[in-house]
């Protein structure tokens, strides 16, 4: 495969590493762009292999909350530059899609369109109107039966994200206030997933091997490398599991200790079910 200008631009701005290191690694990986960025890893030239902001498309994130708290929806409407998103037209489209989801409850985009001709006929009138593609990216409905689903938008409306939180037992005074503070967890500390145990097996794996080889270029015996990456790993479960991560309004507990105290003080048995974060112009799933 012909490793073009292009690409070697496209694997600097996922890496930060030099041109010659993101030309040589899209060689080796045959020019594909994921197995260059373990390659760039193994070697210590990614200086940022994991972006914690992408930013592809413009436009908004929005979220609703029912008024019993137990169906949060969220969405995200992309157009092409930051003026269109800004514009009164455009966050009237955003919301209407909004208004929709949250009605409709459709199972996928085209559903929402083939259901509600009149978004379909905004959606064209705002793409005439505004001289950009104007498209919806994604959405999801996220419902609970016990305990509520907490929103956090961030200043800007670029980030959204949802918390669902379980309370088998005990009231839901003060559960606004823990979701709140999890959810804007969720949005700066970007989890991806709430407990160590989900982690899938083949990203353990892969941390795994690049600790074992950035320990082997450090000269370390090969005897100890399962310690040195059993040990990574275990900071790597405190990074990027939500219950593990250190709480960012007081680093001196975790989630998961915040969730304890709250259900120790109001003898509650509080559990986050699941989150969702979306952030403007993520790679879609």
């Amino acid at each position: 495969m012909e490793i073009t200008a292009a690409l070697v631009n496209q694997l600097r701005q996922k890496t930060g590493a030099g041109v010659m290191d993101c030309k040589k690694a899209l060689v080796e990986a045959n020019g594909d762009i994921e197995k260059a960025i373990e390659i760039l890893r193994k070697k210590g030239a990614a200086v940022a292999a994991k972006r914690a902001e992408k930013t592809a498309n413009e436009g908004l994130i929005l979220t609703r909350i029912s008024e019993d708290g137990k169906t949060g929806v969220i969405v995200e409407v992309n157009c092409e530059t930051d003026f269109v998103a800004n514009s009164e037209d455009f966050r009237k489209f955003a919301n209407d899609v909004l208004d929709a989801v949250a009605n409709l409850r459709p199972a996928n985009i085209q559903e929402l369109f083939d259901k509600n001709s009149e978004i379909k006929d905004k959606h064209k009138e705002i793409m005439g109107k505004v001289g950009e593609k104007i498209e919806v990216s994604r959405f999801s409905v996220e419902s609970l039966e016990n305990g509520m689903i907490v929103d956090y938008i961030h200043p800007g409306s670029k980030l959204g994200v949802l918390v669902a939180i379980e309370n088998d037992q005990g009231s839901e005074d003060k559960m606004g206030t823990l979701g709140k503070d999890i959810a804007m967890q969720v949005a700066a500390m970007k989890p991806i997933c709430i407990y160590r145990e989900e982690v899938p097996q083949e990203t353990i794996d892969k941390e795994t091997e690049i600790y074992k080889e950035l320990a082997r270029k450090e000269g370390k015996p090969e005897n100890i490398l399962e310690k040195i990456a059993a040990g990574r790993l275990n900071k790597f479960y405190q990074e990027n599991c939500l219950v593990e991560q250190m709480f960012i309004k007081d680093n001196s507990k975790s989630v998961g200790d915040l969730i304890r105290e709250f259900n120790s003080s109001g003898g509650n048995q509080v559990k986050i079910k699941r989150f969702l974060r979306y952030h403007l112009g993520d790679e879609k799933k």
